[in-house]
């Protein structure tokens, strides 16, 4: 299926070449997936594999399908992913209707995920450009509706490689829709350990044991499906053969996964959480520029937060502002002051963060990775030195701090914001800082990559208060060399 609008993709790749400077050959690398691609490579894209299959910076590719997003060529998803199975349990359109409450029927665990932790942002292909199976559920075969539209294929076993689509596919005994208002007949052989069964579009289960004495003889099995939830009619099962009839009452087509698991996989406690190849997480996509700019209304939804596990927040405050306005009048100081934002915007960016806010002459900066709000505060502080050297008298004086930490995403006066104990230490880390110095924490100087993008930096660690810690914590100060 290919029925690609060919006017509707010459103008929107035009519109997205005139968005920004790209590196060469990048546009044309895009175009050819949307023209040559099947409809599984364009089907929930990750945005850092394709950076990485085709030698693109991840920043850029990511920019890349934002742009065209926002032009109507892709569509963009919010999946909550199973941490044990891969599975992909819900999707959602928007931020604001996202819920990071999960179940998994197959894995039989609930719980709370976070932003950047299991809610993977992915990219399809808009039916409007070019139309794909995927687009319609209801038409794929019942092996592409499972394997290809509910599981990552990525998915693999914690230090190996091991795929665990590979090993559960060797415990499938059974696959098929469930037509509403009829009865859908399957027969398997049963090994030791249990049945069990999930519809993976409501995840509606049901497990028995599979225990006692082989038999020869199929034992008949009937499970009743409401369209909420399965019933079945016995308690357990014995090896051998069996015959399940399977009931649909429910208004609407179901669908059913059988499982034989095994002893050994039963008998752990504990499900460990599966390796995954990058991605582009929810946490990932908040703390980038080119997001917020094109995605203004996307929002947090009022009633409640999303939790972020780690985020890096940074403050800069301009030092002497007030003897500045004074100096220079309050239309020269204002002119100066954009000029400044406008300085630590494009250089934040370039790090692939985000300006969240300013507060007066401050800025109010967020990144996903700690080493890039450490080495988007060293660039910026060398921006300033040479605007200052071009410029002479009135100079820019900054002072700036950071510290990483969790925090909860939330929108206030309709802008993606944060809130918690981390904003409020980082703002307190800034304020240690002095004209022309940098502040860190220590968990900041403590995440990866941080210590030695430091190393021959002028450096010294001191004990200062912070708001909402108990004593006194270590900071460290970066000073000029």
């Amino acid at each position: 299926m290919n029925d690609l609008q060919e006017r509707l993709l010459e103008s929107k790749i035009a519109e997205i070449e005139q968005a920004r400077s790209w590196s060469p050959r990048v546009i044309s690398k895009f175009e050819t997936l949307i023209r040559s691609g099947d409809d599984l490579s364009l089907y929930r894209v990750n945005p850092l594999a394709f950076a990485r299959d085709r030698v693109i910076a991840e920043a850029e590719s990511i920019d890349l399908f934002l742009h065209a997003t926002r032009g109507g060529l892709f569509e963009m998803s919010w999946d909550v992913v199973c941490p044990q199975s891969g599975m992909v349990l819900d999707s959602f359109g928007a931020l604001r209707t996202l819920k990071t409450h999960y179940v998994c029927g197959l894995c039989d665990v609930s719980g709370e995920t976070n932003l950047d932790d299991f809610i993977e942002v992915t990219f399809t292909v808009s039916p409007h450009l070019r139309r794909l199976l995927f687009h319609d559920p209801g038409s794929l075969s019942v092996e592409d509706f499972h394997w290809k539209a509910r599981f990552l294929s990525d998915a693999r076993l914690p230090g190996q490689q091991i795929r665990f689509l590979d090993v559960l596919q060797g415990l499938v005994r059974g696959l098929s829709f469930l037509p509403s208002g009829s009865v859908t007949t399957l027969r398997a052989e049963l090994g030791p350990g249990a049945l069990a069964g999930i519809n993976v579009q409501t995840q509606a289960s049901f497990a028995l044991p599979v225990a006692g004495e082989p038999v020869t003889v199929p034992t008949h099995l009937w499970i009743r499906y409401d369209g909420q939830r399965f019933s079945a009619s016995l308690p357990a099962v014995p090896p051998g053969p069996v015959i399940i009839d399977v009931q649909n009452s429910g208004a609407v087509r179901g669908s059913l996964l059988l499982i034989n698991w095994p002893p050994e996989i039963l008998a752990q406690t504990t499900k460990p959480a599966l390796d995954f190849d990058p991605y582009m997480s929810g946490g990932m996509l908040l703390a980038r520029q080119t997001f917020r700019r094109l995605f203004r209304s996307e929002n947090v939804d009022e009633k409640e937060g999303l939790g972020i596990r780690q985020v890096t927040l940074l403050f800069t405050d301009l030092k002497g502002s007030t003897a500045m306005y004074e100096r220079l009048g309050d239309l020269n100081a204002y002119a100066l002051v954009r000029e400044h934002f406008a300085l630590l915007g494009a250089t934040v960016q370039e790090h692939s963060g985000a300006i969240v806010k300013t507060i007066g002459d401050a800025v109010m900066a967020a990144f996903f990775r700690p080493a890039d709000a450490v080495s988007a505060a060293l660039h910026i502080l060398g921006v300033i030195a040479r605007y200052n050297a071009a410029h002479g008298d009135p100079s820019l004086i900054l002072k700036i701090g950071a510290h990483c930490g969790p925090s909860i995403a939330v929108s206030l006066n309709e802008n993606l914001d944060y809130f918690g104990q981390t904003v409020n230490v980082a703002a307190r880390v800034q304020s240690l800082a002095d004209a022309g110095e940098i502040c860190i924490s220590e968990a900041l100087f403590s995440a990866p990559g941080v210590s030695q993008l430091l190393a021959g930096h002028n450096l010294v660690a001191f004990e200062a208060p912070l708001r909402g810690v108990e004593g006194t914590a270590c900071v460290y100060r970066v000073m000029p060399n």
